[in-house]
Parts: structure tokens; sequence; C-alpha cells
């Protein structure tokens, strides 16, 4: 099957894999745009779980202040080589990262650095919300792991949706990154300023 140029520089565009991966993904999916966006999503999950071992000692701290003034970030991302730090892509993502971290305000990296116990209160909380609303007891758990979960999207930086592209989370992106550059990637930290906060 022919694939045309325009699909595949469509699909680059959406995705940020290569050349070769999406002609490769829409021959494997027919043609189908969003089938290829799922084989590109795999295939960065499987490069992305291959590299995560692997050290991150390069990189860059980045920043992003809202056009108003009042709210900034700083965030750090490691990357394995000096050549990728410098990579207008690896630079463009920190600057992505660092308006999420301004815009979503997020208060963890990923649900694996929330404290315990600050996840058991939320938990309590939420059996409480869900026993006040009358649900019955033998749901409850279900209710509270869907609550869980949005609860993460809230606090979560990994686990938030993208604000450039909510159809995927920032997760998604630093995978897809990830498999484009070849290298471990990691956010390793970030701080939020807002004018007035103590």
């Amino acid at each position: 099957m022919s694939i045309s140029l325009d699909k595949v520089k469509k699909l680059r565009e959406e995705t940020l894999a290569g050349i070769v991966d999406c002609k490769k993904a829409l021959e494997e999916s027919k043609g189908d745009l969003e089938k290829a966006k799922i084989i590109l999503r795999k295939k960065g999950v499987k490069i992305a779980q291959k590299k995560s071992t692997e050290t991150t000692n390069q990189g860059l701290i980045t920043s992003y202040i809202h056009h108003n003034g009042r709210v900034g970030s700083l965030v750090e991302i490691r990357c394995q080589s000096d050549f990728v730090a410098k990579n207008k892509e690896f630079q463009q993502f920190g600057k992505d990262i660092a308006m999420q971290v301004a815009a979503s305000n997020p208060k963890w990296i990923s649900p694996e650095e929330v404290p315990r116990e600050k996840v058991e209160e939320e938990k309590q909380i939420l059996v409480e919300e869900a026993k006040g609303e009358g649900k019955p007891s033998h749901i409850v758990d279900r209710i509270v792991q869907g609550r869980m979960k949005k609860f993460y999207e809230r606090v979560c930086l990994l686990n938030q949706p993208y604000i450039k592209d909510e159809e995927k989370k920032v997760k998604d992106y630093l995978q897809q990154m990830i498999a484009r550059l070849g290298e471990n990637i990691k956010i390793v930290r970030f701080i939020r300023f807002e004018l007035g906060e103590s």
C-alpha cells in the first residue's frame, strides 16, 4: 500500500516520531492515522522501558514565566548526553514541561512520589464521600479507585493531561521524546512560583 507523504507529515507533526517510524506505522495500520498513533505510542513505551535504567547526568534547567508575570516555574530535566542536552527539541520539551508546571500546578512528579500518608488521607476522604452519597458498600472501593485516578491527574505532573494536547498525558509526551531522541530522559524536579504566595 502506498502511503502519501502528507499523511506521513501529519502523523509526524502529531506524534513527534521519526519519518521512517511514521511511514512504518502507517503501513502497518493500512493508512489509518489513529491506529498508527497507537502503534507509535506502544513503540515509545517499549523504548522508554528499555532506556529507563540508563544513567542521566546531562540535561538542563529551564524556566517559564506566564505573560502576566504573576506565575513562573523552574524545571530540571536530565538526559544521557551533552549532544541531546543541546538539541532544540529537547530544549523545547523542557520549556513545555515548565509551562505545564506553571499552568497546572502539580505537587509531585509521579504517583510513586506522593507520601503514603497523603494517599491514605485522600482515600479516607473519598470513602466518606462515596458513603455520604449513599453508594452501596460493595462498589465503594471501585469508586474510590476511579476518584484516586482523578486525584493523581490533578496533583502528579506525569499523569496530567498535557496542556498543548489534552488527548495525551505528560508521560506520553515524555515517552515520545525518549523514543525520538533515543536516550533516557527524566523530569527530576520542579518548583512553581506564584506572586504573593508564602
